[in-house]
């Protein structure tokens, strides 16, 4: 089998386990408030999260075009096929780690930073498109800003909305209503996150002159779609564990708010065509709702201890490429 060949089919392969590996890892943000307030059992919102975010993925492919296109050039990358190998291993590695250890860190952190990493050591700075790097950098910092700050306007409307309901019954009623907004961010974090694999893809497609544009091919979408949903089958429980207890106690009425807010945003950003962090916005919005509830109902602990993981995620995940690119390219 021809070389090039060869290598393209092992990217594709790597590109699809982290989408698999992205689904259980990240899923579990998009359903942990529906499980934690038994609005959903656990395998009915696995089911449910699992089919939205395929058809999520299926939706659109703009935020697969900006990662194909924003961080490397892939037309004139040196190494390419090498460098996003060594991306796909970086960002797979850290993927498993912070599951391992239940902590919700961000998928897209982690392939953003691989892909700048892998490319400084393959061709130093001139191989970032500074330009678009500095864009998709700045969605990852300010989207869980506007998800906390958000969040704690739209429970502070709610609080004053459902002031003088009677609490069982709210709760009861929004229960029910957590079952669509748990479908409605699932399906929104599909439209986000599948795409990165389907940009990594095309961009391996393009450096190996398999693909001349940046569009995305309809079977890496659809692969792409069906490990993500695959993936989310198998659900990420420590994560959820996490999510849904240890950043406050989640009664339905936070888990809608938070929801909702985390949607809107999630699905602004697929809109303009800007990758952003899924686990960062919900995580965020849950503190926002949380902070507005009660503060000192908010466990900061853990809000620190995600805080820390998100800030060292894309210098690490960065260090770990270029080790990799290293190591390949010296094999190779």
């Amino acid at each position: 089998m021809d070389g090039v060949l060869l290598l393209t089919i092992l990217i594709v392969v790597c590109a699809l386990a982290f989408d698999f590996i992205n689904g259980f890892h990240d899923t579990a943000n998009a359903i942990a408030t529906s499980v934690s307030t038994k609005a959903l059992k656990p395998r009915h919102a696995i089911l449910l999260a699992a089919i939205m975010n395929f058809v999520g993925a299926m939706t659109f492919t703009g935020v697969a075009q900006t990662i194909t296109k924003d961080i490397v050039d892939p037309f004139t990358l040196e190494n390419g096929p090498l460098v996003i190998l060594a991306a796909l291993l970086s960002a797979i590695a850290w993927n498993l780690i912070t599951w391992y250890y239940g902590i919700p860190s961000s998928s897209s952190h982690a392939i953003i930073g691989s892909i700048a990493g892998a490319a400084l050591m393959a061709a130093g700075l001139s191989a970032l498109n500074f330009s678009g790097f500095l864009k998709i950098v700045q969605a990852l910092i300010f989207s869980p800003i506007i998800a906390f700050v958000l969040g704690y306007i739209i429970y502070s409307i709610f609080k004053i909305v459902f002031k003088n309901f009677n609490l069982a019954k709210t709760n009861k009623h929004f229960r029910i209503i957590q079952i669509f907004t748990a479908a409605l961010q699932a399906y929104t974090h599909g439209t986000n996150d599948a795409q990165k694999a389907m940009g990594i893809i095309t961009m391996a497609l393009i450096a190996n002159n398999y693909h001349t544009s940046t569009d995305i091919p309809f079977w890496v979408q659809f692969s792409c779609a069906l490990a993500m949903g695959l993936g989310t089958s198998i659900g990420g429980w420590k994560i959820i564990k996490t999510v849904g207890g240890k950043i406050m106690k989640i009664r339905p009425v936070n888990g809608v708010a938070a929801d909702i807010n985390s949607a809107m945003i999630i699905f602004g950003a697929t809109f303009l065509h800007l990758p952003v962090s899924t686990t960062h916005v919900i995580s965020s919005s849950i503190l926002g709702v949380g902070a507005s509830h009660r503060v000192k109902g908010v466990k900061w602990d853990t809000a620190q201890r995600m805080l820390m993981t998100w800030v060292i995620t894309l210098p690490i995940s960065a260090g770990f490429a270029a080790i990799i690119y290293f190591i390949l390219n010296t094999i190779f």
